[in-house]
């Protein structure tokens, strides 16, 4: 299943309205430029987030989106989520009368199906019209699903293509400088493979990588730190530091490697309303800011490091630290005209405030949707089954956060709200072997019903009906009784 598939329609036309959206909050336009700004985004072709297909958005609607998106603050993709109905999760073409009716067949006839549960209770409300108007089929099995009501069986069921597209667009199209006026409003992240190599504790010589994140218009270095590896586990540990450090920008420029598009990381940074931007394969012009940077770390930093023989990762961090704050960003910027601290601090700045730590690691995960097994109350993500609490027994399509990393427990989402409501563990069957078995928690019903049965005949509604017709015809019974006991008296 792809991400797209995962994600809720809520949730895709939310992100579709940041996109449209981000670029006004990254970059707020001057003074008296504001509605030339939604006019242009107006007059844009954008991909329909359902079909596909293009779509525009008027001037009105365009600016209701951009002030909602700008008083949010912290989350603004959140606030462009479609509001959910007051009166969702109520079935109110089902009278409290009919849901009682429905809960007593479903209490006397767990086996029958949903449709055998439609035309029975098809036949109450017709002969007793205070219960109110039949719903549809849909309308039912919903509230079935809904309430936990499932039908019981008794079974247990480099010359490549993108390197070739890339000289091409290269050939076509200009090749220019840019800067943002805003601190915070766009980062350069990116790793680097290092020219020199570590020792470890083995005493194994390893190849390092750095991770380094700049801002755009300061050339400040957010945060830079070496691993033994890329992957996308690391990149959102090096990331993590520099938004606890410097808050949340608007946007965020990667290539297009595994580490940096992986799901947890272009999931984690929709949440925190961060614009993810990459650049094109094989472009490193691009990001021409972060290539340079390279060339400084391995010029001067990496250039002092020639004679401290063994290496090892954590003298290089904290030789990197040092460097980095006691020289780098207070060095005059060659471009700029003054060093990379002076003017991150003299912005204007469009970061918000960073979330804490714990916020931080949840929000990095990826959304996947998993089917529940009826057997056991479980769902398996990536190998590894989870217990389901049996309050959700009910749910069938399970939506899911995790972390490819970090399987340790995955979050159990509200498919309308998208917000976390229970904790994944990985299921224990020693620990499910020494305790006795727990009573089955109520399902989240939203109202208690009365499931007083409607009538005292054992025969269902539907039978017992069309026994009344048949009788009524005069018709004989056709078969022939074979024993004298085969006969009613």
């Amino acid at each position: 299943m792809s991400d797209d598939d995962a994600l809720s329609e809520r949730e895709r036309w939310a992100r579709l309205r940041f996109a449209v959206v981000g670029p006004l909050l990254a970059a707020p336009p001057p003074s008296g430029e504001l509605r030339t700004a939604i006019a242009a985004l107006a007059a844009r072709s954008w991909r329909h987030p359902v079909t596909g297909e293009a779509v525009r958005f008027g001037f009105s609607t365009v600016e209701r989106w951009y002030y909602l998106a700008h008083r949010a603050g912290a989350d603004p993709v959140r606030a462009l989520r479609s509001r959910r109905r007051v009166d969702a999760g109520r079935h109110r073409r089902l009278s409290e009368r009919l849901r009682a009716q429905l809960h007593a067949l479903y209490q006397a006839h767990s086996s029958w199906s949903v449709q055998l549960h439609v035309d029975n209770l098809a036949v109450l409300a017709a002969a007793d019209p205070t219960l109110g108007p039949m719903p549809s089929y849909a309308t039912v099995r919903r509230y079935l699903q809904a309430n936990g009501m499932r039908r019981r069986t008794g079974r247990v069921r480099r010359d490549t293509p993108g390197a070739e597209a890339a000289a091409r667009h290269l050939a076509t199209r200009e090749v220019r400088s840019f800067e943002l006026a805003h601190v915070n409003a766009l980062w350069h992240a990116d790793f680097h493979v290092g020219s020199r190599r570590v020792v470890d504790a083995r005493g194994r010589w390893q190849q390092v990588h750095l991770l380094g994140i700049l801002d755009d218009c300061s050339r400040l270095c957010c945060h830079a730190q070496w691993y033994l590896t890329e992957d996308a586990e690391r990149f959102i540990h090096g990331l993590s530091q520099a938004l606890q450090k410097r808050g949340l920008p608007r946007a965020l420029l990667t290539d297009n490697g595994g580490a940096e598009t992986a799901a947890e990381v272009t999931e984690g940074l929709a949440r925190l309303g961060i614009v993810h931007e990459t650049t094109l394969p094989y472009s490193a012009y691009q990001n021409a800011k972060q290539e340079n940077w390279w060339s400084v770390v391995e010029g001067r930093l990496l250039a002092m490091l020639d004679g401290v023989e063994p290496l090892t990762l954590d003298m290089l961090n904290r030789a990197t630290l040092a460097w980095v704050e006691g020289e780098y960003q207070r060095r005059v910027h060659h471009e700029l005209g003054c060093a990379p601290i002076e003017r991150f601090r003299q912005g204007p700045d469009v970061a918000r405030a960073c979330p804490d730590a714990e916020t931080l690691r949840r929000t990095f995960r990826a959304r996947t949707t998993r089917g529940q097994r009826r057997a056991d109350g479980t769902c398996t993500v990536l190998g590894t089954r989870f217990e389901v609490p049996s309050r959700f027994r009910h749910i069938q399509r399970l939506p899911l956060r995790y972390a490819r990393f970090d399987l340790a427990s995955v979050e159990l989402l509200d498919p309308h709200t998208e917000q976390p409501v229970a904790v994944l563990y990985p299921l224990d069957k020693n620990r499910n072997a020494e305790s006795g078995r727990r009573a089955l928690a109520p399902v989240n019903d939203t109202e208690p019903v009365d499931a007083t049965p409607a009538t005292d005949s054992g025969i269902a509604p539907l039978l017992d009906k069309l026994m009344a017709e048949y009788a009524a015809t005069g018709v004989p019974p056709a078969y022939l009784p074979f024993d004298p006991e085969d006969t009613d008296r």
